[in-house]
């Protein structure tokens, strides 16, 4: 039997669920292979998140027609795995370099259809230092652009038009994107996505300005990344 690389696979399944978005929850039910699993990076050295939660799967799933495993897992950025999922969570707390193979395998990925969700806990300002580095060596050309009100991201599930914040007013939600040949592949937030109040008891986020409608935004971000 002929091997399948890791983009062709990728692409076969993000098309698979992409089709499969708007079809009945019973057909869902009973196809396994349509379910949507999403990754949570390694990187770095052994470096990974451990309080973005896992809630907005489930919201997603019960939300819409789409299924969802419940639980977001573990997948080392360098390693072909990673193909087998269309959409990954990278976040963490402090500095950080990314190897060499974990940048040829991310850039690879998101070209040939993933999608990253990227988002500093406690709003840590040098991991969002470490991974604009980051972003500059994956695609020196490339230019991250914030999102307006407008965008579909903001709109996909729920409507958000503002969001309170752990301290301050309220705001319409920074999100900054990477787009490929008009494609959508990374939305990175700068204040935080982690829904730390649901994150489970061994997560602590004791500083940062963290976005309260995380949870919402994560449903619209996921939704998006598999219609788009």
């Amino acid at each position: 039997m002929p091997m399948t690389s890791a983009p062709t696979r990728l692409l076969t399944l993000f098309t698979l669920l992409t089709a499969m978005v708007c079809l009945p929850a019973a057909i869902h039910a009973q196809d396994d292979p349509g379910m949507v699993r999403a990754a949570k990076l390694i990187y770095a050295n052994n470096k990974s998140s451990v309080c973005f939660a896992d809630q907005f799967l489930t919201v997603l799933a019960d939300e819409t027609h789409v299924q969802t495993h419940p639980e977001l897992i573990p997948v080392k950025s360098d390693s072909g795995e990673l193909f087998d999922y269309p959409f990954a969570v990278m976040t963490g707390e402090g500095a950080f370099n990314l190897t060499e193979p974990q940048l040829d395998n991310l850039r690879t990925y998101l070209t040939y259809g993933g999608f990253v969700i990227a988002s500093a806990g406690c709003s840590s300002s040098d991991w969002n230092h470490s991974f604009g580095q980051a972003v500059e060596q994956l695609f020196p050309d490339a230019e991250l652009t914030t999102l307006d009100a407008e965008h579909p991201i903001f709109h996909t599930v729920y409507d958000i038009t503002t969001s309170k914040y752990k301290s301050g007013g309220a705001k319409l939600p920074e999100l900054r994107v990477l787009e490929i040949d008009g494609r959508v592949v990374m939305v990175w937030s700068p204040d935080g996505l982690n829904d730390t109040a649901n994150a489970g008891p061994n997560c602590c986020c004791c500083g940062g300005n963290e976005i309260k409608s995380a949870k919402q935004l994560n449903v619209n971000i996921l939704a998006y990344a598999l219609t788009h």
